[in-house]
Parts: structure tokens; C-alpha cells; sequence
């Protein structure tokens, strides 16, 4: 299809993408931490367990622990040369499922009470669409939306298992810590399902993480706890690659950030239950906030290829890292970079450190979070055969009101920005993204939209390989919002998820929070799955 006419009034802006990337430091290699699983088994069938929840079914709103400031606030005096509205409809996509998932409702059903943010993050697998929200987890045929397995306490994963995973928690009432993350191993069939836990003092936190033993995420798991001590690993986020399991946190020992690190978990231990191990290289405090690639697609990426790592370095640059594991010798491993990846300049919107709550609702709704001072989950990569990409975005200060930038890198070996934009609208606010890439190179990118006269709600845009470049369509609407938060502590997301179905490597399913009613801990999801018309493949 033609979309040229509908977006002339702004393809100046993308004569400009091949930025040079600078290279600022060296390989480093040896003296890596590495890290053993405080304890590991293999659980019961996650559907014969008991729907865990609070022991005695009572306690008081609350929010999860807040992703905490890294840095000052980003800024430029330079405006964003990229920003631009969505450049017309987008046609040509299918709306396939599209219905509510969890809600602060199953917290309050659980627990008696309720938290914010929910957190909302989903994969899809062969036959099923997992969500994980603060606190539960829920499973859902893909191809129906019925409901299979909960709403259930996340620690239900963890019943039988001991130590903080299965009785952790923030409160001495409750067992659940937050953070939750779920990936769809699609390399090797399989569940990759997490969360953080940790004490009422936060002296003892720990990462749990579970790796199914099949590709029915109702059945048992290889379960593993990963002690951290009082070094509390906030904001953990996960990506699947060939040779291991990668993950970033922000490290904050007490009353301090030391700065981003990077783990990589033995993915083929945790494939078969075996003990496994992790190694990591901590950043200084001026790193933080890093994805790992996760990988989409079934071309895996060149033989021997580390994992990619990216983060907000300043506001004309991204972080690049590359992170190479070796679990026979890990001394052998390396972790390389920064590189630092010019782009268009930006400035952040709710800085964590001066206005954190600066997205408006109509009244009475309060501000919420923008959580702009980092990349939103995923960072997608895809191998094409004839070049490799990836795709991340950010919350930027688009004008007045927030909107989402989002880059195409390729060429990871010496990375560039192949393409750029920041997604606007001069009446509405945009932000807390997630993107993904389909087999044939449409990009989906889903966002929450909101504005003093628009109730939150959940929108999509996308683009296919042959619009302009940067171009952006939409939005396809999931679902407009019909009430606002209050008294919530100001938070939202503080995450979402965009992930592609790998049974076709066409069906985006994303997901994301919204109000259907007014209220005060009240926040409700959206599930929602469609197709570019152009991509060709049919669901096994």
C-alpha cells in the first residue's frame, strides 16, 4: 500500500540515520562474580497447586517497590528533530483477540488488598498467553482467551520450595515481592518466569526464577532462587538468547546506587534442572537501567554472537554493551562497552529525580509516572538473514506532553540507527511503550495514552518495511479507557509487553494497564493480539 502522501510533512527528518557509533572503552574480561543457586528443585504441576494467597486475608492498600532514580534528569536545549504525529490510519492489520486480563480485583480476591503498578507484562507460547502482574499469574489459551490456570499468587510457583521464593515477601501477611517477568523460550519450548523477592528490612533479596519442563506453562518447573544479600537488584529484566538467559538490574546496596549489572544464567542447566550457575559484571553507578536482548524469530543469531545490551547513556546517546558468557570458564567471559550510539537529541519527561508524576488524567484522576529515565522492556532483537535488528523505545518530552521514541538498530557487530522517531500527539500524552518486529519487518508499538479530556487507555501503532522511514500509523485502539486512578500512590506500568506469537512469527499480542472504573487501586489490563495482513503464516 501507498503511504507516502499521508506523511510528506515530515520525511525530512529521516535523511540523517546512520550515526556513527563511538566506541569508549575495551573488552573486559575475567573477574567476573559469579553467583550459584542458594537452592534448586523441580516443582509439582503448577495447576495441582493450591491457589496461594494472604494467610489471613486482610491488610491495607500498598505499592510494590518504586523503580527507583538512577541519575539526574536528562536534558537538552536542542528540540527533538524526530518527533512527529501518527502519519495516517493504520490499515491493514487484523484485530484477532482482545479482552481484559488481570485486575487489581484478583490482588483484592487473593490478598484483601491491592498494589500498584501491576507491572504488566505477557508472552505467548505454542498454545498459550501467559500475563504476570503485582502479584499473580494467570494462563490463557491463545486461541479462545479462556482462562486456564488462575488468577493466582505468583509464590504458587514456589509452594514446597522454601527460603525467600516461597516465603519472601514485603509484609509478614504477604509472600509476594514484585517485578514479575514471564518469556516465552521459543528456541527450546519452554517458560521463563520470575520475580523478585525480598525481606520486611531488605536485607535478604533474591531473584526466583523458574524455567518450565514443557511447553504447558500449567505443568512443573526447574525452580532456582538466587540470593543478592542487602545489594537489592531492582527493576530485573530478562532476554533469551542461544547460550544463556541474560538479565540487568539496578543495584542499590543501602542508601546508595552502585549502577547497572548484568547477569547471564546457565540456560542448558536450567533446561534439564541441573544446578546452574550465573555470571555477572557490575557497571558503575553512571550505567543503569540496561535491557538484554531477547531474541524473536527462529534464525538464531550468528554463531558465537554475545548478547546485546541498551540503555540511556545522555540525551544524544545510547549505551551498547555486548556480553559474552562462558559457563565452562568464566574467567573466559567478557563484557564490552559502552559504545555509545548517537540519536536525536531528547529530554526526559517526569524526571524521577524532580516531578515523578507528570502525566495528567482527566479530573478528579490524579498525575501518574512517567518512568522516562529508562528503556522500556523489550529490547526485541531478529536476525533476517541480510542484517540483523533490534528494536527498543523510551518516554520522551515531546512538546509539552510525553510521547514515545523508538529506534531501529542494526548491524550489533557496529551498531547504528537504521531508523528513529518520537511517536506525538499535540493533545494527548503517549508513553510507557513496548515494540516488536515481525518475521517480514512490520513493527508494532504499543503505548498508554492519556490526557486531561482522554481517560487511560491502551493504544497501538505500527508500520510496515516499506513506509517512509520512522513513519508511524495509528492507533489501533485495544481499548479506551472509561475511568481514571486515584490516590494511588501516583504510579503506572511501570512496564508492558510486546510479543510476537512464534508459532506464525506474525501475531503481535501485547499487553498493558488501563481504568475501566474510577477508583483508587483499581487499575484493570488489556490482552490483545493482531496480524499485519502482509505477514503470511499460519498458527500450528
Amino acid at each position: 500500500m501507498t503511504r507516502g502522501n499521508a506523511f510528506c510533512s515530515v520525511r525530512w527528518f529521516f535523511l540523517f540515520f546512520l550515526f556513527v557509533p563511538i566506541s569508549v572503552s575495551l573488552a573486559v574480561a575475567g573477574n567476573p562474580d559469579v553467583m550459584k543457586a542458594s537452592r534448586n528443585d523441580v516443582s509439582p504441576p503448577m495447576s495441582q497447586m493450591a491457589i496461594g494467597g494472604s494467610s489471613n486475608g486482610g491488610g491495607s492498600n500498598g505499592q510494590a517497590p518504586t523503580a527507583r532514580a538512577t541519575g539526574a534528569l536528562i536534558t537538552n536545549p536542542n528540540s527533538d528533530s524526530v518527533k512527529a504525529q501518527l502519519a495516517g490510519p493504520l490499515t491493514g492489520v487484523t484485530l484477532f483477540n482482545n479482552f481484559d486480563g488481570q485486575s487489581a480485583q484478583d490482588n483484592r480476591n487473593l490478598f484483601g488488598f491491592a498494589f500498584v503498578p501491576p507491572d504488566t507484562n505477557g508472552a505467548v507460547g505454542g498454545s498459550q498467553f501467559v500475563q504476570m502482574v503485582n502479584v499473580t499469574i494467570a494462563v490463557y489459551d491463545k486461541a479462545s482467551g479462556a482462562l486456564q490456570f488462575g488468577p493466582a499468587a505468583i509464590h504458587t510457583l514456589w509452594t514446597g520450595f522454601g527460603g525467600l521464593c516461597e516465603f519472601g515477601g514485603g509484609t509478614p501477611t504477604f509472600a509476594d515481592g514484585g517485578d514479575p517477568v514471564v518469556l516465552y523460550d521459543q528456541l527450546a519450548g519452554r517458560w521463563l518466569v520470575s520475580q523478585l523477592q525480598y525481606n520486611t528490612t531488605f536485607t535478604q533479596t533474591a531473584q526466583c526464577i523458574a524455567v518450565s519442563t514443557s511447553s504447558d506453562a500449567t505443568g512443573s518447573y526447574n525452580r532456582y532462587e538466587y540470593d543478592f544479600g542487602s545489594n537489592f537488584p531492582d527493576y530485573p529484566k530478562f532476554g533469551v538468547w542461544p547460550d544463556a538467559y541474560y538479565n540487568t538490574i539496578n543495584v542499590f546496596p543501602p542508601r546508595s546506587f552502585a549502577g547497572a549489572e548484568a547477569c547471564a544464567f546457565d540456560r542448558n542447566a536450567m533446561l534439564v534442572g541441573a544446578p546452574a550457575s550465573a555470571i555477572c559484571f557490575q557497571q558503575p553507578s553512571t550505567v543503569s537501567s540496561l535491557l538484554p536482548a531477547d531474541v524473536d524469530g527462529s534464525t538464531l543469531p550468528p554463531a558465537g554472537a554475545p548478547n546485546y545490551l541498551v540503555g540511556l547513556a545522555d540525551s544524544t546517546h545510547l549505551n551498547f554493551f555486548r556480553f559474552h558468557a562462558d559457563f565452562a570458564n568464566p574467567a573466559n567471559s567478557t563484557f564490552s562497552g559502552p559504545t555509545l550510539i548517537s540519536v536525536a537529541p531528547y529530554n526526559e519527561i517526569c524526571g524521577r529525580a524532580v516531578d515523578v508524576a507528570c502525566i495528567p488524567e482527566p479530573s478528579p484522576g490524579e498525575r501518574v509516572d512517567g518512568l522516562a529515565d529508562r528503556v522500556m522492556f523489550r529490547l526485541a532483537y531478529r536476525n533476517f538473514g541480510d542484517h540483523e535488528s533490534l528494536v527498543v523505545n523510551h518516554t520522551v518530552k515531546g512538546g509539552a506532553l510525553a510521547g514515545v521514541r523508538w529506534y531501529e538498530i542494526r548491524n550489533p557487530s557496529a551498531p547504528l540507527v537504521y531508523q528513529q522517531s518520537t511517536v506525538v500527539d499535540p493533545d494527548v500524552n503517549y508513553w510507557l511503550g513496548s515494540i516488536a518486529m515481525d518475521k517480514i519487518g512490520n513493527i508494532a508499538l504499543g503505548f498508554s495514552a492519556s490526557s486531561l479530556h482522554l481517560f487511560p487507555s491502551v493504544y497501538v501503532a505500527g508500520r510496515t518495511p516499506t513506509d517512509p522511514a520512522g513513519a508511524m500509523f495509528g492507533p489501533l485502539v485495544l481499548v479506551n479507557g472509561s475511568g481514571v486512578q486515584l490516590s494511588s500512590f501516583h504510579r503506572w506500568g511501570d512496564y508492558s509487553a510486546m510479543s510476537v506469537d512464534p508459532t506464525d512469527d506474525c501475531t503481535f499480542w501485547y499487553t498493558q494497564e488501563y481504568y475501566a472504573t474510577t477508583g483508587s487501586f483499581n487499575w484493570a489490563t488489556r490482552i490483545g493480539s493482531f496480524k499485519f495482513d502482509t505477514c503470511k503464516g499460519r498458527s500450528k
